[in-house]
């Protein structure tokens, strides 16, 4: 069984920094594709950025390159989410998704098979 936890969700201001992290089990973060995505209640998930399985090629949202880095640490099975000069705009609930179909893009939620409940991300301006 596959689980996905994630933690290090807060209040920041506007140009502050958060560090995401995404404990797997039940799937091997160095294997599979991992991302991370943000959903606003109302509004489409959207993928933030993710990294492939098996490989070191990494995407973004064209808002976050830059200023986000997705990261994972195989011995740990954890897949992190550095989030630096935050914006009002970054406030979501961040989710972990593991495992994908490659018939999708990288950012297409359709993608993965697998999510975690989710860390809410405040960001005040």
């Amino acid at each position: 069984q596959v689980q996905l936890v994630e933690s290090g969700g807060g209040s920041v201001q506007a140009g502050g920094s958060l560090r995401l992290s995404c404990a797997a089990s039940g799937t091997t973060v160095g294997r599979n594709d991992m991302a991370w995505f943000r959903q606003v209640p109302g509004k489409a998930r959207e993928g933030v950025a993710a990294l492939e399985g098996g490989g070191d090629s990494r995407y973004y949202k064209y808002s976050v390159q830059g200023r986000f880095t997705i990261s994972r640490d195989n011995a740990k099975n954890t897949v992190t989410l550095q989030m630096n000069n935050l914006k009002p705009e970054d406030t979501a609930t961040y989710l972990c998704a593991a495992e994908g179909d490659r018939s999708w893009p990288y950012l297409d939620p359709t993608r993965y098979r697998y999510w975690g409940q989710g860390t809410q991300v405040t960001v005040a301006s």
